[in-house]
């Protein structure tokens, strides 16, 4: 049986089989496959959780905004590239951030855009047009813009994904991020 040895500067031989090498890469290869569906549905999972993350961080940043500036300023999604006039649409791909002049007419601003869910990955992203920020960090109504304040509810999946996520804005403001699949209790707080 050939092998493949090796000298050492000390003169000692070690080495290893051909027979022991194939065995390695089998047992390599199985472990590969087995592993195989379960990395593919962590980066799916991943995605979704990533989009989340950038609807959540975005409206965050929408209230600071708001009570930074003192302004009133709206979160909105629209489905081409963000712009100071662009139209508002429910379930958009991307979003943005603008502010108003007190009292609310045109925008005067747009402030930060972000991608809500590329095309690529197949994460979708369903919520309402616009969440509206007062200078004092809650939602309020403004109907020319299609803000109203209540709950608001962007949820994020993936056909690939096996977990959706959800983020959750409070008509006083509070943003936060959970899973739909788990309910809301003392011991699990990431829950809905």
């Amino acid at each position: 049986m050939p092998t493949l040895r090796l000298r050492s500067k000390d003169g000692r031989v070690g080495g290893f089989t051909l027979v022991e090498l194939l065995i390695t890469l089998t047992v390599l290869a199985v472990i590969l496959v087995l592993g195989a569906p379960s990395l593919a549905a962590w980066t799916n999972n991943a995605r979704v959780r990533t989009a989340s993350q950038g609807l959540q961080d975005g409206l965050r940043f929408a209230q600071a905004e708001a009570v930074r500036r003192n302004r009133t300023v709206e979160f909105f999604l629209v489905d081409a590239q963000p712009a100071l006039a662009s139209v508002s649409a429910a379930n958009g791909r991307n979003w943005g951030v603008r502010a108003y002049p007190n009292p609310p007419a045109a925008p005067n601003e747009l402030i930060r855009v972000g991608v809500a869910a590329s095309s690529n990955d197949e994460v979708t992203v369903t919520g309402p047009r616009s969440v509206c920020f007062g200078p004092a960090g809650q939602q309020i109504t403004l109907a020319a813009i299609n803000c109203a304040a209540a709950e608001q509810q962007f949820n994020v999946s993936s056909a690939r994904a096996d977990r959706p996520l959800r983020v959750v804005v409070s008509v006083g403001g509070r943003v936060r991020m959970c899973d739909p699949a788990r309910a809301l209790a003392a011991n699990v707080p990431e829950g809905c």
